[in-house]
């Protein structure tokens, strides 16, 4: 009983001596708390499919990516860019194409039409440049960065920067469909 009653004692001096050399100033508890601070929102910070399903405005978006078999490969280590329309842009799409296009038999135009908004590296928006950018489905988008601010084969940016663990998801206001796609097909 004297030998636990002294163990635990010197335990909590030294917990004590340790709390206390903790609480004391070097004056860079701010560099400290700065980077703890950064360090708690990395880890929360999931990946593109994890933060699109968060944001609640890429409901369809998921729901394709899902459909087309896609979710594990943008969960991956990437780093990917992630041109991703919001519900509103997929609603804008002609009736019946979002339909269309989740049925099993249109799975490979559903895939080239997800990847086609996918880079296959991360690129932030201050790296955005004006010219042509090959995507994962193989063909190019061309982004214009002009003083009316970027556009993604004419769709708007009009969200920049939303990191994710394995890239970044900058929001557009269209569904991009690459030139190999012809839409009315899958309507008939």
């Amino acid at each position: 009983m004297k030998r636990t009653t002294t163990t635990r004692l010197a335990a909590g001096l030294v917990a004590g001596v340790l709390a206390l050399t903790a609480c004391g100033s070097d004056g860079n508890d701010a560099d400290v708390a700065t980077t703890e601070a950064e360090a708690a929102e990395a880890a929360e910070v999931g990946t593109i499919v994890d933060v699109a399903i968060a944001a609640g405005t890429f409901d369809t978006l998921v729901a394709a990516v899902s459909a087309a078999g896609l979710a594990e490969t943008l969960s991956g280590e990437g780093p990917f860019t992630v041109f991703a329309p919001t519900d509103d842009a997929f609603a804008a799409l002609p009736a019946g194409l979002v339909d269309a296009l989740l049925l099993p038999e249109n799975e490979a135009a559903l895939v080239a039409v997800l990847t086609y908004h996918v880079l296959g590296a991360e690129v932030p928006s201050s790296d955005v440049a004006t010219g042509a950018v090959a995507t994962l489905q193989g063909e190019e988008i061309e982004l214009v960065d002009s003083d009316d601010g970027v556009t993604v084969n004419g769709a708007n940016v009009i969200a920049v920067d939303v990191e994710a663990s394995n890239g970044v998801i900058h929001v557009i206001d269209a569904v991009l469909v690459p030139p190999s796609i012809d839409p009315s097909t899958l309507l008939s």
